[in-house]
């Protein structure tokens, strides 16, 4: 992807004072002399001023004067570039193509992961979103035979390991008079699986108390109507497992609560939903879930299963 010039300087000026911590404006234009797109010219006051206002609208960011520090600039609130929020997502997706435009010679020893469900569909679901339209979507379920058709409300948007889902209210035809009748439960389908998308006239009120990230806040990933409550569970890490879990936590209400030279224990409070668990498979015996029992039992159960399909019958 093609980055125009101007969302390159405004991604450029973030990262040089992201980097730099606290830089006056003399420091910044010696930095961008260096670079060939300047062609030697200096910013002026005035484009670094828009500068500053674009990237507060686009990304969040806010670059602030310390005047008793010799007016130098600084990200007054660099926890915006941590978060998980479309301006972050937005500036990091331009940031690493920014970087790969710069470094074309190196494109084939650089590996990124695509993902599968793309933007195929996500365009129009978006737009559906912004306008207040319900669509039509025809969607096929792993497993099944045939693909069924839904009318439905789109909520928002989620990425979670490398797939897009969208959350909707489900609309169908009711028993009494063919008027259609709302759904009390939310439902989500993978992008990948949606083989078509149409945008009806039919407009929609989005419930003015919903909160998207409130909504997935006990959650693992997208899986939220499968009856499970949020519970404590203490999760028991081993070898180099501990690490990972610290760099990259599992949840946002984790916290590390023991450890020692063998193992590090973390407290988290979550809903064990189907997908947890599937993780917590994933990561066989450097992951033991300590509490709840309950959650213990179930994973050691998968875990015997998984081991029984490895067992030969006594005749081969």
């Amino acid at each position: 992807m093609k980055i125009p010039t101007l969302f390159k300087e405004y991604i450029w000026l973030i990262e040089t004072i992201n980097r730099a911590g606290r830089i006056t404006f003399a420091e910044i234009n010696k930095k961008w002399r260096r670079k060939e797109e300047s062609g030697g010219v200096e910013f002026s006051r005035t484009t670094f001023n828009r500068h500053r206002d674009a990237i507060m609208d686009m990304f969040g960011v806010i670059i602030d004067c310390d005047r008793k520090d010799g007016y130098r600039y600084y990200i007054s609130n660099k926890e915006v570039l941590d978060e998980d929020s479309v301006q972050n997502w937005m500036f990091s997706t331009l940031s690493v193509s920014n970087m790969l435009d710069e470094n074309v010679g190196l494109q084939d020893r650089i590996l990124l992961e695509s993902i599968p469900s793309g933007d195929q569909h996500l365009q129009q679901i978006i737009r559906a979103m912004r306008e207040g339209r319900r669509m039509m979507i025809t969607y096929r379920r792993y497993g099944a035979a045939s693909a069924n058709s839904f009318s439905v409300a789109p909520y928002c948007v989620k990425l979670f390991r490398r797939r897009w889902y969208v959350l909707v209210t489900v609309l169908r035809p009711s028993y009494a008079g063919g008027e259609e009748k709302k759904e009390d439960k939310f439902a989500i389908f993978s992008l990948d699986r949606i083989e078509q998308v149409e945008l009806q006239e039919t407009k929609f009120a989005i419930d003015p108390d919903f909160d998207a990230a409130a909504f997935f806040e006990e959650c693992f990933g997208v899986v939220v109507g499968d009856g499970s409550k949020p519970t404590r569970i203490v999760l028991r890490a081993y070898g180099h497992e501990p690490f990972y879990m610290r760099d990259l936590p599992l949840h946002h209400s984790q916290r590390e609560i023991y450890h020692t030279a063998e193992f590090t224990d973390f407290e988290l409070t979550m809903r064990p939903t189907s997908d947890f668990k599937g993780y917590l498979m994933s990561k066989g015996e450097w992951l033991q879930v300590i509490s709840p029992e309950w959650l213990a039992n179930d994973i050691q159960q998968w875990h015997q299963a998984a081991l029984d399909r490895y067992k030969k019958p006594e005749n081969q």
